[in-house]
């Protein structure tokens, strides 16, 4: 097969083997559940998260709710269970209205109820109930998504501008038990970050978070900053959580299939973390420096990148990773990079990421597309799309970071 079959192959059976649903059948099954069962899911894979939910609870399940992003669902209806649509990577109307609703749910609660929350990523924007006008918020997110802050920076700014972060929803919830299972998209699989933390105390602090406002030059109002000033929940005792899923699991699952497909195989890390176009020059240099070693290989990482938006074109961090290293692939005959994000979707396009070779540069060039203003311009979308080198998944059912792979094998050299 070619390089690119090969890694269709493998992503597709990387992907397969981080869906949740079995994870989330075994966090639930065998327990004692005595009153109530309320079930909030909420995320970019909380479908089938909470379909999972709902056949092992059967008919212990009270009422659910399922709070996604718009064609993340399933074509089965989950019973007692309603769907609300939010907005991603920045809240809207659908947010609140998620959030409201599940706040009316878990209200009135008694110590022998039980809420099964099902978090997963993207639930930052899609579940929000803000302390300042959405509009305002709404800003304030744009802003920290095009400054290259982390995520865990923009969280530790959004939790606290909203009253179900940072454990708060949790808190909410009492005195019922809560039993939260998390898919973690987030590199150390923190807590307090994933979908800012509903269910989790926060170690942040007030004055980490009014740094990073500084740092990023971000305009806030008195208000917000107010908001900024107040201390979270740093102790929430009802809660016992389950994580499920990782970066990890996704790098090994893909580090199998590309050995079965006869490739060694190097995993350079699961936490990769820098701005995306930083990240492609290094993988593209990788790729250089093995290609001439010869053989057929696979080296692996996963993590999460960050772009800083400064042009006004189109892309998502995978995509700006992938075409900053067609540079270094340029000519490079047997290289092949893939960079995706493991839920379907990559910042606001429909694409997952991208795929280059050695042709992607060259193909660009002779449709007169310059590579270098593409990436000044933030524009990686449309010049994947000219030379057919976006990767497109749908939604995927799971979220637990990306997975960067170069593919290498050397004419004349493979095994």
């Amino acid at each position: 097969m070619s390089l690119r079959e090969d890694a269709k192959r493998i992503i597709a059976e990387a992907i397969g083997a981080v869906q949740p649903r079995q994870a989330v059948g075994a966090a639930l099954v065998g327990r004692q559940y005595q009153g109530r069962v309320i079930m909030i899911a909420l995320g970019k894979a909380a479908y089938p998260m909470a379909a999972a939910a709902a056949d092992t609870l059967s008919d212990k399940l009270t009422a659910g709710l399922v709070i996604t992003k718009p064609g993340h669902t399933g074509p089965t209806p989950i019973p007692r269970t309603e769907v609300i649509f939010g907005g991603h990577p920045v809240p809207d109307a659908g947010s609140v209205k998620g959030a409201v609703r599940a706040l009316e749910l878990v209200h009135g609660l008694t110590p022998r109820d039980t809420v099964v929350l099902l978090i997963s990523g993207g639930g930052s924007a899609l579940f929000e109930l803000p302390v300042i006008p959405l509009e305002e918020l709404r800003k304030i997110s744009e802003s920290l998504l095009r400054s290259g802050a982390s995520i865990g920076e923009m969280n530790t700014v959004r939790k606290r501008l909203s009253k179900v972060k940072a454990g708060r929803f949790a808190m909410a919830c009492a005195p019922a038990r809560v039993l939260a299972v998390v898919l973690s998209d987030v590199i150390g699989d923190r807590l307090d970050v994933i979908a800012s933390g509903p269910a989790a105390a926060d170690p942040t602090t007030a004055a980490q978070a009014l740094a990073i406002v500084e740092q990023y030059n971000l305009h806030l109002s008195p208000e917000a900053l107010s908001a900024l000033s107040e201390e979270t929940p740093k102790h929430i005792d009802h809660v016992e959580t389950h994580i499920t899923g990782s970066v990890a699991a996704l790098c090994r699952a893909a580090e199998q299939a590309a050995r079965e497909l006869g490739y060694s195989t190097l995993t350079l890390t699961y936490s990769l973390d820098c701005e995306a176009r930083e990240a492609g020059s290094f993988l593209g240099a990788i790729a250089r420096h093995y290609h001439a070693l010869g053989g057929r290989r696979a080296i692996l990482c996963g993590g999460e990148t960050v772009v800083r938006v400064t042009g006004t074109g189109l892309g998502g961090r995978n995509q700006e990773l992938a075409l900053s290293a067609a540079r270094y692939l340029d000519g490079l005959e047997g290289a092949l990079l893939v960079a995706l994000g493991s839920d379907g979707t990559d910042g606001p396009t429909d694409a997952a990421g991208g795929m280059v070779d050695a042709r992607t540069a060259r193909r660009l060039r002779e449709r007169g597309i310059s590579l270098h203003d593409a990436l000044e311009n933030n524009d990686s979308y449309h010049a994947l799309a000219a030379v057919d080198d976006l990767i497109f998944t749908g939604p995927t059912g799971t979220n637990v970071n990306d997975l960067y792979m170069l593919l290498l094998d050397p004419p004349g050299q493979g095994a």
